[in-house]
């Protein structure tokens, strides 16, 4: 599985993007930031305030209760803002 970190939530953690290989009881979106959470402090902290966190997988946005396939590509970043 393919993970991507943008904006603060790659600062956090200290990496653009990783391949990680999650356990088999890690079988939607939610599970996975709970698995990622554990990973470190680091992912502790990008993760907190999980309800500023927003997903895609495969480049579609999604729910935290998503499923996940091995060879998904998943993105976290924070909400989006715009201005003028």
């Amino acid at each position: 599985m393919k993970m991507l970190y943008f904006a603060w939530i790659r600062a956090r953690i200290g990496m653009a993007e990783e391949v990680v290989a999650p356990p088999a009881e890690v079988r939607k979106v939610s599970d996975l930031l709970d698995w990622l959470e554990r990973r470190g402090d680091n992912f502790a902290t990008a993760l907190k305030e999980r309800r500023v966190v927003k997903v895609a997988v495969n480049q579609e946005y999604v729910d935290f209760d998503h499923p996940l396939a091995a060879g998904d590509e998943v993105a976290l970043f924070p909400p989006v803002t715009g201005g003028h």
